[in-house]
């Protein structure tokens, strides 16, 4: 009987894992221990939509590692054709991956993030993005089929919404920092009993009791 391997959930820990990559082997999410890390698989190397996605992450590399954030790629190809494709990449794009890329098997972390879903994309790994925390705790997960790519900015706005609400106990709207509604203020926790409900109606932060906001 086939093992049925289950979706992971937001807020579960991230699976301790052994990997190998094309920086050597790993352990996640040990080796990034107190550190923010974004895991995103792809189908296939040298294939054109995960091309122009490797190319998008690295020249956004920057911006991740200002948010104190480590980039790791992975698929089910072997780490010599990983090695072969980030060469490529470099040679033909001028673009160097600055990031491991791990080299894994359909039944190794891929099946245990559900990475790989055979109704879609047979024994490849779907477009997935793990977004997990310095406690290793999983924070944000989005899959994309095989013929979509990814908006790399999303992700940057999306960890940097999470670490915003993290430190500050606030919650962030739709396309923070450019909602159309609040611009870029963020979303205080709603009123806890009468008495600050009834205060919060006159506020000029705020519509109702329950949707009030604030600058930073």
């Amino acid at each position: 009987m086939e093992q049925v391997t289950r979706m992971p959930l937001l807020g579960e820990q991230f699976p301790e894992v052994k990997v190998q990559t094309t920086h050597g082997a790993m352990n996640l999410p040990g080796d990034y221990k107190g550190k923010w890390f974004v895991l995103f698989s792809h189908p296939a190397d040298f294939t054109p939509v995960c091309t122009t996605e490797f190319v998008a992450f690295a020249k956004k590399a920057n911006e991740f590692n200002k948010l104190g954030v480590e980039l790791i790629g992975l698929s089910v190809d072997q780490v010599f054709s990983h090695i072969k494709w980030v060469d490529w990449i470099k040679d033909n794009l001028n673009v160097e991956i600055p990031f491991p890329v791990i080299a894994d098997s359909a039944e190794g972390v891929s099946k245990k993030l559900g990475m790989i879903q055979p109704a879609k994309s047979s024994s490849n790994t779907v477009r997935a993005v793990f977004v997990v925390d310095p406690k290793g705790a999983m924070r944000l997960m989005v899959y994309y089929p095989q013929e979509i790519g990814r908006n790399v900015d999303e992700i940057i706005r999306a960890v940097k919404a999470l670490q915003t609400s993290d430190a500050n106990g606030v919650a962030t709207p739709e396309n923070w920092p450019d909602n159309d509604l609040i611009g870029s203020d963020v979303i205080i926790p709603p009123a806890s009993d009468v008495q600050a409900a009834n205060q919060r109606k006159d506020q000029k932060d705020c519509f109702d009791w329950w949707f009030c906001h604030k600058q930073l």
